[in-house]
């Protein structure tokens, strides 16, 4: 696939349904017809069509209605569809990060770091491998909300460009979804998008938007606050290139392996 330079990043912040697939489907359908001009990458929240822990006990497979709906809206809108859902697989069910390309290609991210504290670890299976896809010349990690707060899993190995943060996280802990997200874009030299949900589940948890893209030195490119929408911005391959170059911070990062 030819390399591009820049790439057109929608972050779509919605708010979500309780155990409606269906229904919100549709609604982030509405979100993209209004994004606007073309987008490359369309960004989906976490768990987008259940809310989180809001799966029913039956769960869809890779084949079930919500892959089959992103291929068709990749396609139908010429751009890549991201966002985790809950899947079932023989293994047990994962939250999965779904990158769907126009052409139909597929790539997935299993959540690594469960969110024990609301009892995730028990409804699903962990992730062990760490993701990092090819598109267009970019390198993209996806990583799933709690992921966010574990740095030596998201660090980079000089390995990635663009670092996709899909959640649902809430109003209680917000200062820290956007402390790290800076962070981690700081730290990393790389862009930084994270995109969140808004409004109520149906467990009573608050939720603030706040979704964001920043660039390699933690600029903020593009912002939602606490309402639905989509912001958009171009990323530059030449620009972060560029800055990795002036500031070669990352040649001095330690050494280290992960275990487990």
């Amino acid at each position: 696939m030819t390399e591009r330079d820049t790439l057109e990043i929608g972050l779509l912040q919605a708010e979500l349904k309780w155990r409606e697939p269906g229904a919100n489907r549709d609604h982030l359908q509405g979100l993209l017809d209004g994004a606007g001009s073309h987008l490359d990458v369309a960004i989906l929240p976490e768990t987008f069509t259940t809310g989180f822990l809001g799966d029913p006990g039956e769960t869809e497979g890779m084949d079930g209605e919500t892959v089959a709906w992103m291929k068709t809206m990749a396609a139908d809108y010429d751009c890549v569809l991201a966002g985790s859902a809950v899947i079932g697989t023989p293994e047990g069910r994962f939250n999965r990060f779904l990158w769907v390309e126009p052409d139909g290609g597929l790539v997935f991210y299993d959540k690594r770091h469960l969110f024990a504290f609301a009892g995730e670890h028990k409804r699903y299976r962990a992730g062990n491998d760490r993701v990092v896809l090819q598109y267009r010349g970019w390198r993209v990690m996806p990583q799933i909300c709690y992921d966010l707060r574990f740095p030596v899993w998201c660090r980079s190995r000089s390995d990635y460009d663009l670092c996709i943060f899909v959640a649902n996280w809430p109003s209680p802990r917000v200062d820290a979804w956007s402390t790290l997200l800076k962070a981690r874009a700081i730290e990393n030299q790389c862009y930084v998008a994270g995109v969140n949900r808004v409004g109520v589940d149906g467990k009573g948890n608050r939720y603030p938007g706040q979704s964001v893209l920043h660039d390699a030195v933690g600029a903020e490119l593009a912002r939602l606050d606490d309402q639905e929408g989509v912001a958009r911005a171009e990323i530059s391959l030449a620009q972060l290139r560029a800055t990795r170059s002036e500031l070669p911070f990352l040649a001095d990062a330690d050494a280290f392996e992960l275990n487990g």
